[in-house]
């Protein structure tokens, strides 16, 4: 991990497209902009945590649909 100490109003960069702007500090809270092409994702970490786990379980075959596709095939005709 790379630890840089900014102020309010300096701003960082990461490959040339995207702009990191410290905004405020408030106390213990830091307010930050960022700058890059609508094509990047950007989420808070927790945010983009429960959307890997929401992929991740709707990818995953339900149990009753996997035993349910092996009766199938168990009864279907063999060719």
């Amino acid at each position: 991990m790379l630890v840089l100490s900014r102020k309010k109003g300096e701003t960082i960069v990461i490959q040339d497209n995207i702009e990191v702007t410290v905004i405020a500090v408030e106390g213990e809270t830091v307010r930050i902009g960022i700058q890059a092409p609508k094509q990047v994702d950007i989420f808070r970490k927790e945010v983009y945590e429960l959307i890997q786990q929401s992929n991740r379980e709707s990818a995953a075959p339900a149990s009753q649909d996997v035993a349910r596709l092996m009766k199938h095939m168990k009864n279907s005709p063999k060719k």
